[in-house]
């Protein structure tokens, strides 16, 4: 027994760095903190079966991703089958944790959501960005982000005065987005990534927006509304990522709207506009102190 937790630890380490435990081979998902993960995190997870040839699946919640292992090749139909089949018993396993993690998130979410008082306008993180809150929350000193699906709350992003950003542990992300103003039929709906950079465009805009709150989510998040919003005329309001390899921001951006059928549009830099500044925001606040707003 200890021989196949001991195989199946180091392909684990593999992909997740030094681990100081032995997994538990009863057949269950488990869940672990990856080693480069913030203190507390659980956001590994694993499952290992030892009847017949010893074999698993490991992932993370966080990344997306997941990995199967076995600990030799089958010798025959037989093998073959009990292994795909303990395969996809791991999957079904691995999406109820999902959805069991989610359902959790979205209740505390709307508890948090339900109890929480207006945002001042003077905290710090609304300070520094120069917008309003725009009918955020907030929980002690950490704004509220409500996050929908399906016009559904399922999460919140949580930020702390000094713009540190968390979403709530397990909650749904993925297609997800924060909504300011109203969509109108006919008129344009702008597709951005923070929130900050939404609130620009509608403080400065009067568009209305949804947030996907990065990068990666944008073509989800666009993918998702435009299912529900079908005949809405889209623009990606993308980041301008110019200081990053692939310039991750654009990236993201033209991908989305070429799959939505959206315009895109990025922020236009004026002469002497320092490099580090990426979005509609830094750019509404740089015009701003420079008298050019």
């Amino acid at each position: 027994m200890d021989d196949a937790a001991i195989l199946f630890r180091d392909a684990l380490q593999a992909t997740y760095g030094q681990l100081d435990w032995l997994p538990l081979p009863d057949g269950s998902i488990h869940r672990f903190r990856v080693p480069d993960d913030k203190p507390g995190t659980l956001n590994g997870w694993y499952v290992l079966y030892l009847d017949g040839i010893a074999s698993g699946a490991f992932g993370s919640w966080k990344s997306g991703a997941a990995s199967t292992w076995c600990s030799r090749e089958p010798v025959d139909a037989r093998e073959a089958a009990q292994i795909r089949e303990r395969i996809e018993q791991a999957r079904r396993q691995r999406e109820a944790e999902q959805q069991r993690r989610q359902q959790q998130a979205a209740e505390k979410a709307n508890h948090w959501w339900r109890n929480a008082r207006r945002a001042s306008p003077d905290h710090p993180y609304l300070t520094a960005k120069r917008v309003r809150s725009h009918g955020l929350r907030q929980r002690g000193a950490d704004l509220l982000v409500p996050l929908y699906l399906d016009g559904l709350l399922v999460n919140l992003q949580r930020i702390a005065p000094d713009g540190a950003k968390r979403f709530l542990p397990g909650g749904r992300v993925k297609g997800t987005y924060s909504p300011l103003g109203i969509i109108e039929p006919g008129a344009l709906l702008c597709i951005c990534e923070g929130w900050a950079t939404g609130a620009s465009l509608h403080q400065h805009g009067g568009y209305a927006v949804a947030a996907a709150m990065n990068a990666g989510n944008l073509f989800p998040a666009a993918m998702g509304l435009r299912s529900r919003y079908p005949d809405q005329p889209f623009v990606i309001a993308g980041d301008d990522d110019r200081l990053t390899d692939g310039n991750p921001g654009r990236t993201a951006a033209n991908a989305a709207a070429a799959a939505v059928g959206a315009q895109v549009a990025f922020p236009e830099w004026p002469e002497g506009a320092p490099a580090d500044l990426t979005d509609f925001n830094d750019l509404a606040n740089w015009k701003l102190a420079n008298g050019q707003a």
